[in-house]
């Protein structure tokens, strides 16, 4: 029997799957700053616009348990090697799409990519980590994850900047490229030894329900939560992902086991995810258009004044690490959320006559926390599965991430909306004019600029940010109620040494890539 937890290639294969979690991390936000140039040159509406960002995420969802449950059945690395191929293949056909039809096409299939990868990345963790060290890698990862995500409008301001908008899917290519050689030198092939018959119900019923009710929420914002397709697509995700509930719990051979919800630590390690994951999306929501908008700065600027966040979750990832080992798993979780808490709750006092310094200040301390938080988080939801489950058991888990987390942008963009709309004064403005400045601040601008009323757009940047610190409040109320369950129901402490009583010996065992 061979394991990979002596095998020394493993730190370099830990690399090669940063790489690729960096990749999927700043592709969820660098679509962003390149919509109003892909509007212009595809002429493109708000819809297509939108479906360009939700199909992304929409596929992610549905496909992602699925996704996970292949990876323990037929071979993690082979699931990551064709994830990046898919993801790489489809940039490439995004990059050079002509119609918009076409960059929603393929952007759908990079979401299809992007569900094989995400938590097959993790799950292969637990297979290549004793417990002693698996914490150090899952916050390697989470810091990769969560550092590209930032990075979006970063890259993808530079790269408007200098070249055509296709240049922000033709960056995949490469880098999907180098990230696909490295995993297949350096990382082992893993699996469950003792495969379950495929559960085709189980894969059909979580993919169609978790795709309805994700297109619900994210219809919900634009439509309105009372509006006959929101209701009729959330309460059909509801009733399909209650049938297949109730299917895993009867069936002899489930996609997923259901009862790892029955542990604790499990459990708690996976809703404190979720929340971690809220409050982070509430920040990358309002603070670009904030930034953008208010503060005046262009996509490559906003970017760079996102930095702190990144810099406080740099530096927040090891600091849970070393506290989870020291203290178990709730000691940075509530902490990391506490501090999140304080940093969004000072933040929503930021008015128009903020400098930066205090907005860095507050962004690096909910980034510290953030960091803090995340990674023991995915590290405590790793350590209560047996190896032979990571990738369906992992999935569970990033589900739970994406489907709560499209949950809070819709939310939170409805507050926002609402507390923007009650304060922006439209008294007296031409009705073209009025229409526009009560849809968003971004008509509110293009408004006073094109009909000359310079009244109405520091009107409609006060009204920005009461509707920010609306959104930024509730974010604080949630990460500091979430802090307080973690401390009281998160249990679990870091493995010091590879017997873990729930995994089987056979469960650790690994098929080089070299015998294959």
């Amino acid at each position: 029997m061979t394991t990979a937890y002596d095998d020394p290639r493993r730190w370099w294969a830990l690399a090669a799957l940063g790489l690729a979690v960096l990749t999927l991390g700043f592709d969820i936000t660098i679509m962003n700053v390149a919509l109003p140039t892909i509007a212009t040159e595809l002429e493109v509406g708000t819809d297509g616009l939108q479906w360009m960002v939700n199909a992304y995420v929409l596929v992610i969802a549905g496909l992602m348990l699925t996704c996970g449950a292949l990876g323990d059945r037929y071979g993690r690395k082979r699931l990551l090697l064709i994830g990046l191929g898919v993801f790489g293949v489809s940039s490439a056909a995004a990059a050079g799409a002509g119609s918009s039809a076409l960059v929603i096409a393929a952007r759908g299939v990079m979401g299809m990519g992007a569900a094989i990868m995400m938590p097959v990345a993790f799950a292969v963790l637990a297979a290549l980590f004793g417990p002693a060290e698996r914490g150090r890698a899952v916050s390697f990862l989470v810091m990769g994850l969560g550092i590209g995500i930032p990075l979006g409008p970063i890259i993808g301001g530079y790269l408007l900047e200098h070249f055509w908008w296709g240049s922000i899917f033709l960056i995949n290519v490469p880098i999907a490229i180098a990230a696909a050689i490295a995993i297949a030198v350096l990382l082992p092939e893993s699996r469950d030894p003792s495969p379950r018959r495929p559960d085709v119900l189980g894969a059909v019923l979580s993919t169609a329900g978790l795709s309805a009710l994700v297109y619900g929420v994210i219809e919900a914002p634009g439509r309105g939560w009372s509006d006959s397709v929101t209701l009729g697509a959330i309460t059909a995700g509801v009733v399909v992902l209650t049938g297949f509930v109730a299917w895993e719990l009867r069936v002899r051979d489930p996609m997923i086991d259901l009862h790892l919800f029955a542990r604790p630590q499990f459990l708690w390690g996976s809703i404190a995810g979720v929340l971690v994951t809220f409050g982070m999306l509430g920040l990358l929501f309002v603070v670009p258009q904030y930034l953008q908008f208010v503060a005046g700065h262009d996509a490559f600027a906003t970017g760079i004044r996102l930095l702190p966040l990144i810099g406080g979750l740099v530096l927040g990832a090891p600091a849970g690490e070393r506290l989870a080992a020291r203290a178990g798993y709730r000691a940075p979780v509530s902490a990391g959320l506490a501090v999140l808490a304080a940093g969004v709750a000072i933040g929503a006092r930021t008015d128009l006559q903020s400098s930066y310094r205090f907005v860095a200040a507050w962004l690096a301390t909910a980034g510290l926390g953030i960091g803090m938080a995340l990674a023991p988080a995915m590290d405590a939801v790793l350590d209560a599965l047996p190896t032979e489950q990571a990738g369906s058991g992992t999935a569970i888990t990033m589900t739970l991430r994406q489907t709560g987390g499209a949950l809070g942008v819709a939310l939170l963009g409805s507050l926002l909306a609402e507390g923007y709309t009650a304060r922006v004064n439209t008294a007296g403005l031409r009705p073209e004019a009025a229409a526009a400045a009560r849809e968003s601040i971004a008509g509110a601008l293009a408004a006073a600029a094109r009909f000359a009323e310079p009244s109405l757009a520091s009107n409609a940047n006060a009204a920005y940010l009461h509707g920010m610190s609306l959104v930024l409040i509730a974010t604080a109320i949630t990460a500091g109620l979430s802090a307080l369950l973690a401390a009281l129901l998160l249990t679990g402490k870091p493995t010091a040494s590879g017997d873990h009583n729930h995994r089987s010996a056979q469960a650790t065992t690994v098929i080089a890539d070299r015998e294959r």
